[in-house]
């Protein structure tokens, strides 16, 4: 809300907010940059983008990050709200020529203190291996251009995997790589595998196992962002065609698809227990999409400029507790739903991923997401019953607010959830690791540690079967549920392929047609959310936004980190560092 006078007000920049667990500050000294905090200058450049990992070691203060800022390439030690940010001593530190990078991510199941894996994409279509631990460069993908000349727009580990992972392209194009494999010195020739309605996959053709694995096409134009479901079971993309594609990793099959307003989608995420997906792009709006019931469930309005992260909240939710008396499960039932307010921590992803069928609804959660865009503005939402189950009557409630705070544990695994309608459909959110690292995406390592991945490499050297290891593909046990076949899916892929390849077309979608149907319904036709916050936090388009333990972290196209301390964190930056410091730098 502008105060009187207005304009001055809306165009304040804000270094705190409340919202109904508390007031949320800015921690002016635990501000990373560049060393000289000279603000960078944007024109041209690709998005500063932010990555996170704990490496486990034994001082306690295990976290890193890092951040690109126009050629340039950080890797810091990242003290939080705990000390002052210490800009002087980068643990390492990258000028690239002729390139930039344009996104990073973490192998959280291999790092370690003496090491760590950092994959970069470039403005130029490569893919570069570091350990900026060790300081060294491991392996340049895509070095001569060969696959895919165009920027890499998304690059991730797969979950689970200590060698797979994943590039998407401004092309269209997506890319499955092995770090253990080399690219070839010649152009890849690539076989149809599987064909659907505005996608393709291919096998990369050749004598001797070499990357890319897979190529995918999907849809028209650039695509912008992908994210795996927190099991790992299912990949959202979303493209500049304005569509998001939800597919089924291991047996790419496509599993529901969503039109944007109009315009480009640039941005999506999974919530905690894989029942939602949020996505942002050029119509200014996020957009809610059920996983279970492939349909829009709600927009939300309160942008004035593209959307360009998405980003769900894991440690903040509400729980609604109805009467005893009204509670129609047995005594044990109801003291699990009390005893899930008491033990927010190791419960969340459970409950979320479990609701009681009966009318009353003894428990009910609110999903917390936020959102930046280029109108330098944060907003955060909160996805509420009555948009999640319009058609059930609400019961009479007290209403208990729950934020989890630094020194809870993380949030537990989830329980598996049945589709719906009678439908086969598996859920993702079925298997969530005990921690959640600090990552772009948490969901995305959602693993367990324990497997082999020995019996992968000879699996992928044999032709097409090499695909079918995808679904064993050195990825850690995961728990499988039992409706869940392996190779169930490999195997109509293999003995039926020429058969479904004949049969299926790759229709376009008319976009005008779109408008009014389940694939884009107008915004009459769904609720519309209101940001519960809606601040201007920077000077610049924003281009980060990553929910923490005991902060959130933003970041803009200048080039400035900023973390916001939850609600009681504010204190756990020392006032000594603070005087120490004027600069934010300690010496």
């Amino acid at each position: 809300m502008a105060a009187e006078g207005g304009g001055k007000e809306m165009n304040e920049i804000k270094s705190q907010f409340t919202t109904r667990e508390g007031l949320y500050k800015l921690l002016s000294h635990s501000e990373y940059s560049r060393p000289n905090r000279v603000p960078f200058n944007s024109q041209g450049s690709n998005p500063v983008r932010v990555s996170f990992v704990n490496v486990n070691d034994q001082s306690g203060n295990g976290d890193r990050i890092c951040f690109n800022v126009g050629r340039e390439l950080y890797f810091y030690i990242y003290k939080g709200v705990r000390k002052a940010a210490d800009l002087s001593k980068p643990i390492d530190k990258r000028i690239y020529k002729g390139t930039q990078p344009t996104c990073h991510d973490f192998n959280h199941l291999t790092a370690t203190a003496e090491s760590v894996s950092l994959l970069v994409g470039f403005s130029a279509g490569q893919v570069q291996l570091i350990d900026p631990i060790k300081k060294e460069t491991s392996k340049l993908f895509n070095e001569e251009r060969l696959i895919d000349k165009s920027r890499v727009t998304c690059v991730k580990w797969v979950p689970g995997s200590e060698s797979l992972f994943l590039v998407a392209h401004s092309s269209g194009n997506m890319y499955l790589y092995n770090v253990e494999h080399t690219c070839g010195t010649t152009a890849p020739h690539y076989q149809l595998l599987k064909q659907g309605e505005s996608f393709a996959v291919h096998t990369c053709k050749s004598k001797s196992t070499r990357n890319p694995l897979l190529k995918w096409t999907v849809g028209e134009g650039a695509l912008n962002e992908f994210a795996f479901s927190p099991d790992g079971k299912f990949l959202a993309c979303v493209s500049q065609d304005g569509f998001l594609r939800v597919f089924n990793f291991d047996s790419v099959e496509l599993h529901g698809t969503m039109k944007s307003y109009f315009g480009g989608l640039l941005c999506v995420c999974w919530s905690p227990d894989g029942k939602y997906i949020v996505t942002g792009g050029e119509d200014d709006l996020v957009t809610v999409w059920s996983f279970v019931d492939c349909r829009v469930i709600a927009r939300g309005q309160g942008h004035k400029s593209w959307v360009s992260v998405v980003a769900f909240d894991p440690n903040t939710t509400s729980v609604e507790e109805t009467d005893p008396m009204e509670f129609s499960g047995s005594d044990e039932d109801f003291q699990e739903l009390i005893n899930f307010g008491r033990d927010r921590a190791n419960s969340t992803q459970s409950r979320l991923s479990k609701r009681n069928s009966t009318d009353s609804r003894p428990v009910s959660v609110t999903y917390r997401f936020g959102s930046v865009g280029q109108d330098t503005q944060l907003c955060l939402w909160d996805l509420t019953e009555d948009i999640l189950f319009p058609h059930q009557p609400l019961s009479r409630t007290r209403t208990h607010t729950n934020v989890m705070n630094a020194t809870s544990p993380p949030a537990g695994s989830g329980a598996p959830n049945p589709g719906s309608n009678g439908n086969s459909i598996t859920t993702p959110g079925n298997t969530v690791p005990p921690p959640l690292p600090r990552s772009n995406s948490l969901p995305h390592s959602a693993v367990s540690n324990t497997g082999s991945k020995s019996s992968v490499d000879s699996a992928i050297a044999s032709g097409v079967s090499k695909f079918a290891t995808l679904s064993i593909h050195d990825r850690k046990d995961r728990h499988h549920d039992k409706d869940h076949k392996r190779n169930h899916s490999m195997g109509h892929i293999s003995s039926k392929s020429s058969d479904k390849l004949n049969l299926v077309t790759k229709n376009k979608t008319d976009p005008a047609k779109t408008l009014g149907t389940p694939l884009c319904p107008r915004m009459e036709d769904v609720p519309l959310l209101e940001p519960l916050i809606c601040k201007k936090i920077a000077h610049e388009r924003l281009t980060v936004l990553i929910f923490l333990e005991d902060c959130i972290v933003t970041a803009c196209q200048e080039g400035f980190i900023c973390t916001w301390a939850r609600p009681g964190k504010v204190g756990l930056l020392s006032s000594q560092n603070q005087a120490n410091s004027p600069s934010g730098t300690v010496v």
